[in-house]
């Protein structure tokens, strides 16, 4: 009992500082460019940090960790390796095409070569994806409660969302980074002081990979048959490729003070995910040597810490889920109202004003996060909550976004064409029941489509250039982030 009071108290302490941080930033948040995308003036570690952070949530922490608990290799490639690729590859090809822009959202790329309506079917499509992926998220705050405070999962689920949309209403962008920063700190030494105390009563690393079965991490397939073989391709897909479209991240290049901070900000992050995202997967490997009859494999991490670690110890790791959880669901939230501020309001209001912009933005925060708690009460694995996010990414978004950076020839008869008939094809392989991943089939529908249709249509329907902001077409020279740290 004194445990779970200890851990309440440190629950309430850390919220509240989480609000003085977003209170403070909020000083900084003028317009609706510094609340979207702290007034492009974000700085080299701040923006690292704040990617690190974005993409370090709780799916890799308690996700990662229970997938390698329960031997789940497809899951443990998502996370964190799936993910980290999906950082480099931002860096890579993207980065300094989004700084070079000077927009606020990735859907203004899509309506400066293809139009409105495709603008507005990826934003639909983005916004939806994030609000389950928030789902996913607020999951495991309400199992973090539940399992050590004794808390009634609607309680975690609830007052966690209510700290994390206070000060992401307040601060915007600004808030975000800088709960971000502390939030990496706190989760990264947690991470550490837990595993320090597992392998020094496990006996240490290499006791605890001898008694681990053959094959317990495998990248591969062990029987190379077809449908082993596509599962492995739709996790590498799904997290490694789709999730490049995600907004929550290209706010971040957004947001860099130059293109070689955006690119440089994805590379010094995929760094940092690659390397301390194995340290859960080492984490739920320990625990099936240490805690082999767990009722609830998603709850490890804090059964891992209950075992190995002192009652302060363990409120203090307690910090450390929630900055994970927190990192993540602050950026989804500000990525989520960001896009429907700026590219779905437009749709409904004509030319709307800056202010109501703002408004529509701080407002349509608490909204999302409404929605998600229903999916919050519905899921059962984080890391399997995370495919589902990226299904319609990857079924209707992902090749359009790719050929409108990358393909002179793409126009709007052929992004739509591909958008569509991604959608319907996963749509329709869902209904149907396929085998086949219902969102793998909508890729390479998405594919043939668009490259037909773009084909087949360039003289009644001639491509558009990427622009920038002010409508100028966007120079391409440089654009592959393989440049060093060049400013």
């Amino acid at each position: 009992m004194a445990t779970q009071t200890l851990i309440l108290i440190g629950v309430v302490f850390y919220l509240a500082i989480m609000v003085v941080i977003g209170y403070y930033a909020s000083r900084g948040t003028q317009s609706l460019t510094d609340f979207i995308i702290a007034g492009r003036r974000m700085p080299l570690w701040l923006c690292s940090i704040s990617i690190f952070a974005t993409w370090f949530g709780s799916g890799t922490m308690m996700g990662a960790a229970t997938a390698a608990y329960e031997g789940n290799t497809l899951l443990m490639i998502g996370e964190p390796f799936g993910s980290g690729l999906a950082l480099l590859l931002s860096g890579l090809f993207f980065a300094r095409l989004y700084r070079r822009s000077r927009r606020l959202t990735w859907p203004e790329f899509f309506e400066a070569r293809f139009g409105k309506l495709a603008s507005a079917i990826g934003s639909v499509a983005d916004a939806t994806a994030h609000i389950i992926w928030l789902g996913g998220v607020l999951f495991t705050f309400g199992v973090l409660l539940e399992s050590l405070a004794g808390a009634p999962m609607a309680v975690g689920i609830f007052g966690g969302l209510f700290v994390i949309v206070l000060y992401t209403m307040i601060g915007g962008m600004w808030a975000v980074a800088l709960t971000d920063f502390i939030q990496m700190l706190v989760f990264v030494i947690g991470m550490f002081v837990l595993l320090y105390f597992v392998l020094d009563d496990a006996g240490g690393w290499s006791a605890v990979v001898a008694q681990l079965p053959e094959h317990s991490f495998r990248p591969m397939p062990i029987e190379h048959t077809f449908a082993n073989w596509i599962d492995h391709i739709h996790v590498w897909m799904a997290l490694g490729v789709a999730a490049v479209a995600s907004s929550s991240i290209i706010q971040r290049a957004l947001s860099a003070r130059t293109e070689g901070v955006a690119q440089n900000s994805f590379y010094i992050a995929a760094f940092g995910y690659l390397t301390i995202g194995l340290v859960p997967l080492m984490l739920g490997f320990a625990a099936t040597i240490t805690l082999p009859d767990l009722d609830d494999p998603n709850a490890v991490l804090t059964d891992l810490a209950i075992k190995h670690m002192h009652p302060v110890f363990v409120a203090l790791f307690v910090g450390t889920i929630l900055s994970a959880i927190m990192s993540t669901s602050d950026s989804i939230l500000l990525g989520v109202s960001s896009i429907i501020s700026t590219n779905l309001l437009p749709l409904v209001k004509k030319d709307p004003s800056e202010k109501l912009r703002l408004q529509v933005a701080r407002y349509a925060i608490p909204v999302c996060g409404l929605i998600a708690t229903y999916i919050a009460f519905n899921a059962n694995r984080v890391v399997e909550v995370l495919i589902e996010s990226a299904a319609v990414l990857l079924a209707a978004i992902i090749v359009p976004f790719i050929l409108c950076f990358w393909w002179k020839k793409a126009n709007r008869l052929g992004a739509l064409a591909g958008m569509l008939g991604g959608l319907l094809a996963w749509m329709g392989a869902s209904i149907a029941g396929s085998e086949f991943p219902p969102d793998l089939i909508g890729f390479g529908v998405s594919f043939v489509a668009m490259v037909m249709v773009v084909q087949l249509t360039q003289k009644i329907d001639p491509p558009r250039p990427l622009t920038d902001i002010d409508g100028n077409p966007v120079d391409l020279i440089d654009r592959v982030g393989t440049l060093g740290f060049k400013k």
